[in-house]
């Protein structure tokens, strides 16, 4: 495991979404890149998901929480929408979402707001 993946009782629900509670720690790329995302505590974070597709795509979702937190920290440091996608669509997999529903989420934020 990881210090990603064995992560527990790293954030909380707010009013507005959630926060971390503990650093998040992401090695770029592959293991022993040394390139590390480290999402400070107190970040704050949402899962955007449609109303209409909440049935489907629940925003309160453990599996989703990681990806979406690195993947708005990631935007919030200027990256952009691809690469931070791609960071989102990484941390989905090492929580063990599908690779369809990988798929359609990554596109989702990819094409989300875009300008």
């Amino acid at each position: 495991m990881s210090a990603y993946t064995d992560l527990t009782a790293w954030c909380r629900e707010t009013p507005a979404a959630f926060a971390t509670t503990r650093v998040l720690q992401w090695e770029v790329g592959r293991k022993g890149s040394g390139m590390w995302i480290e999402v400070p505590v107190g970040f704050g974070f949402d899962v955007s998901v449609p109303c209409g597709l909440r049935w489907l795509f629940n925003p309160r979702d453990a599996r989703y929480l990681k990806a979406a937190c690195l993947h708005d920290y990631a935007l919030s440091q200027g990256w952009d929408r691809v690469t931070s996608a791609a960071l989102f669509a990484d941390g989905l997999k090492a929580d063990g979402v599908g690779r369809t529903r990988r798929l359609v989420m990554t596109l989702a934020v990819i094409v989300w707001n875009w300008r």
